[in-house]
């Protein structure tokens, strides 16, 4: 499933290639998020041919609640239903139900929750949710598990902790007491809980690599930490998880996050930043990054970057662009996405070919400093 091709000699960064029956995919790479069967705004073609996207992310409980489980079933799973023949990875719905705070309940048994759509009551098990992923036929499906918020104390977070490895090996057997519904293998990820208390992060990261599956994730960060709390937290959990199973680090982040992430030995990464972002006019570009709300632009007749390979970003202007997204004009959104999705794929292409040519850490360094300045 997981080749590495290339170790980089002065950091924990690598390329491969993760194999999977939809296609390959290239590591390290960045995954748009298309929660409910779309990334929002955006056509499947144009992931592909602006975009270079080589797989997407889906959301369990988004799609569990619209269109439901027995529409994607009639549909013969989220690719058929979508028309998208390229890799899928879904997250099991715990971020979600860990952001509904006062509309859910956590049990032994699993997590309660009402609808954020109708208020309707429902209940997400370790079980029930490798069923639903298994309807949905997502690539790599995530286990249940619970998102500690930050800041919390520490017994919160070991309890947390608990739970969520006591959910693991349900959601491990279930997996392995089932198959898939469409004919193609599916790989079941654990994900590292613990907070920012490293103990914790090393006892869940030793759980979940004795667990032996396909790959694994690290999540409960990007929750409001400090940067290096989590470079600090990605760190000691990589001395644990095995080196030759792809490594997936939930919802981060910026440029500058992936980049130090993929230093530290991180193979895939997801974000809304790039489409939520654009949306409301921030631009991540080859030359640092813009508000193109700004008043500076409204003159500027230059192409919106010509460093991407990606003819959205090198056709239209800045001038045009502001005009679109400051009148509210849907196209705005629209080309702001497709822009800053390029941006991030295109930035890991850079970062494989770095790596493959033994120049990562020179040309990160200045990388991250070029992507924390505003134009």
């Amino acid at each position: 499933m997981f080749r590495i091709i290339t170790r980089d000699s002065e950091t924990s960064a690598r390329t491969g290639v993760l194999t999977t029956p939809h296609g390959e995919i290239p590591t390290p790479i960045f995954m748009p998020v298309g929660t409910g069967g779309t990334v929002k705004g955006i056509l499947q073609r144009d992931l592909v041919n602006e975009i270079g996207a080589k797989i997407i992310l889906g959301n369990t409980y988004h799609l569990y609640l619209r269109p439901g489980t027995e529409v994607l079933k009639e549909a013969g799973g989220l690719h058929r239903f979508m028309s998208w023949d390229k890799p899928i990875l879904t997250d099991s719905g715990g971020y979600q139900v860990f952001s509904l705070a006062g509309n859910r309940k956590l049990t032994p048994e699993g997590a309660h929750f009402k609808s954020h759509i109708d208020g309707s009551k429902h209940t997400f098990t370790p079980e029930n949710v490798v069923d639903i992923q298994r309807i949905i036929g997502s690539d790599i499906m995530m286990v249940l598990d619970e998102c500690a918020p930050f800041p919390c104390d520490y017994n919160y977070a070991r309890k947390s902790v608990e739970l969520t490895h006591q959910w693991l090996d349900r959601a491990i057997e279930r997996f392995r007491t089932t198959g898939p519904h469409w004919g193609n293998e599916q790989f079941l990820f654990p994900i590292v809980q613990g907070s920012t208390f490293d103990d914790l992060r090393r006892i869940s990261a030793e759980k979940v690599a004795e667990a032996g599956m396909e790959g694994n994730a690290i999540g409960g960060l990007s929750v409001g930490e400090p940067a290096e709390e989590m470079y600090r937290s990605i760190e000691v959990v990589n001395k644990i998880l095995p080196a030759d199973k792809p490594r997936y680090l939930m919802g981060v982040g910026t440029p500058a996050n992936l980049l130090e992430a993929i230093d530290r030995g991180i193979d895939m990464f997801d974000c809304v930043m790039p489409t939520r972002n654009g949306r409301n006019g921030m631009l991540f570009t080859s030359e640092g990054i813009i508000n193109i709300k700004n008043r500076q632009w409204m003159n500027d007749f230059s192409p919106i970057d010509t460093g991407i390979p990606c003819s959205v970003s090198n056709t239209y202007s800045k001038a045009y662009l502001r005009h679109l997204v400051i009148s509210g004009e849907i196209l705005g959104s629209q080309i702001s996405s497709i822009h800053n999705l390029a941006f991030y794929l295109n930035l890991v292409k850079d970062a494989r070919e770095k790596i493959n040519q033994g120049e990562f850490r020179q040309w990160k360094t200045a990388m991250v400093k070029k992507f924390s300045e505003r134009l």
